[in-house]
């Protein structure tokens, strides 16, 4: 698979760098060069909120810096989870005495750094709390839903938090409502064709040329089936019943839809598929508020769709509509 770039060894710092340069909301920093945060130190009294994971999937993760979401994120190797280091120069440029909330995807390697990350900077008098995202509905079954990986639902609880965070909400009232939002968010993926990690030789999984995987993770992770391509209706036909199978306990009936490119599917597709979503949400008695459509949790240059709904109350449907700004995501009143 071709791509623009130098040494393979580079792309990540390379990379880092454009984004930077072109995005003057953003800096960069850590000992290592892998800490995006904002270029205004955040202010005193403000709980942080800080995110991380592995390159190879923006907006995610670094893309959410900004202005009512993130206030730092580490980034790692693509698809390889941050160092400990990383970790802990993000918390501490996101500490603003009140501590910080650490929101991130429930994957081995984040969850053993930014843990460690956490303990060390307790010495050091930060206080951190954690809320794992795990939308991921075809990773596991609702009676294992801790095993669930964190995909782009994810977004849903950055944006939640950090609105609270701006009212100036203490930790435990900003850690709460994460929690609530990805309590409320599930997920699920399609993948119509592979992608491939720069310096490797092979794409990270094999599809046929008229192949197509349902519930397939963003890093090649094995999905629900594998068959035939399908049309575009049956497709979000079956994401939709499949997420609402799964519809948390004790919700209403609105909801925020998220069809999101996992790299190489154009935005055509992406609304041939949200037309069909909301017909089959509209027939099942959901309303949806604030839909969103476009690139927003991606897998280098991966085919395919996925679907996130968090359903919300007036709390969560406020904090969602409450400014905010970031390289790929404004909201404004």
């Amino acid at each position: 698979m071709k791509k623009l770039m130098n040494k393979p060894s580079g792309f990540v710092d390379e990379m880092l760098d454009g984004l930077v340069a072109a995005n003057p909301s953003l800096a960069l920093s850590g000992e290592t060069g892998r800490v995006v945060h904002r270029a205004t130190p955040i202010r005193k009294g403000k709980v942080g909120v800080v995110s991380g994971g592995g390159s190879g999937h923006l907006p995610l993760f670094t893309g959410y810096v900004g202005e009512g979401l993130l206030d730092g994120c580490s980034i790692g190797n693509v698809f390889e989870g941050p160092t400990v280091g990383s970790c802990m120069e993000a918390i501490r440029l996101a500490d603003g005495g009140q501590g910080v909330l650490r929101l991130y995807g429930n994957y081995g390697g984040d969850r053993m750094n930014f843990d460690m990350a956490g303990e060390m900077l307790e010495d050091e008098g930060i206080r951190t709390t954690t809320v794992l995202g795990n939308d991921d509905v075809a990773s596991a079954g609702p009676s294992e839903r801790q095993k669930r990986r964190g995909v782009a639902g994810i977004i849903y609880a950055y944006k939640t938090a950090g609105a609270l965070a701006e009212t100036g909400a203490d930790l435990d009232a900003v850690t709460a409502i994460a929690q609530k939002t990805v309590d409320r968010t599930r997920t699920i993926g399609v993948a119509l064709s592979p992608c491939q990690v720069p310096g490797s030789d092979k794409p990270s999984f094999t599809l046929g040329d008229n192949e197509i995987e349902m519930g397939m993770g963003i890093h090649g992770e094995p999905g629900i089936w594998r068959d035939q391509l399908k049309p575009a209706d049956t497709i979000a036909d079956e994401m939709i019943e499949r997420l609402l199978a799964d519809k948390p306990e004790g919700v209403g009936s609105r909801a925020s839809i998220l069809v999101n490119s996992l790299g190489a599917t154009p935005l055509e597709e992406l609304f041939i598929l949200y037309r069909r979503a909301r017909t089959k949400l509209e027939a099942a008695g959901i309303m949806i508020v604030r839909p969103l459509v476009g690139h927003y949790a991606t897998s280098m240059e991966m085919a395919g769709a996925s679907i996130s709904l968090c359903f919300v109350d007036d709390e969560i449907e406020a904090l969602l509509a409450a400014p905010a700004s970031c390289p790929f995501w404004t909201v404004t009143a």
